[in-house]
Parts: structure tokens; C-alpha cells; sequence
């Protein structure tokens, strides 16, 4: 049986995480995206995340902390 498809537009934190770790080769916590939501991180309005908002945001995010 295959494994149920995710919308990337509309991704549960755990779902996220679980993705964001197998493209990315290192391990991605619920608990390290967490703490992006509660500083601004954008969601949807069910609470989930657009995986092209969250890392535009990311993007974002590091390029201040560079200025």
C-alpha cells in the first residue's frame, strides 16, 4: 500500500519536519520549527505550513541577520 501524498501548500509540522529531513540529509525536529512559528513564521489558517512561504521566510530570516 503506498503512503498517503502531501500537499506541499499545506504541510503539518510533523509532516514538515519529516520532509524537510529526508531532502535536506540532517535532521529536522518538530522542535526547531516550532519556535519559527512563534516568531513570525508564516501558516495557513488550519495551522499548517506552505512549504514555498516557510522557506521565503527562512530565506528571509537569515539574509537579516547577515545586514
Amino acid at each position: 500500500m503506498s503512503e498517503p501524498k502531501v500537499d506541499p501548500r499545506a504541510l503539518t509540522v510533523d509532516e514538515a519536519a519529516r520532509l524537510l529531513s529526508a531532502a535536506g540529509g540532517q535532521l529536522i525536529s518538530v522542535e526547531m520549527i516550532e519556535p519559527d512559528i512563534a516568531a513570525g513564521a508564516p501558516i495557513n489558517g488550519d495551522g499548517t505550513l506552505n512549504l514555498a512561504h516557510y522557506a521565503a521566510w527562512l530565506v528571509r530570516e537569515m539574509s537579516s541577520r547577515d545586514d
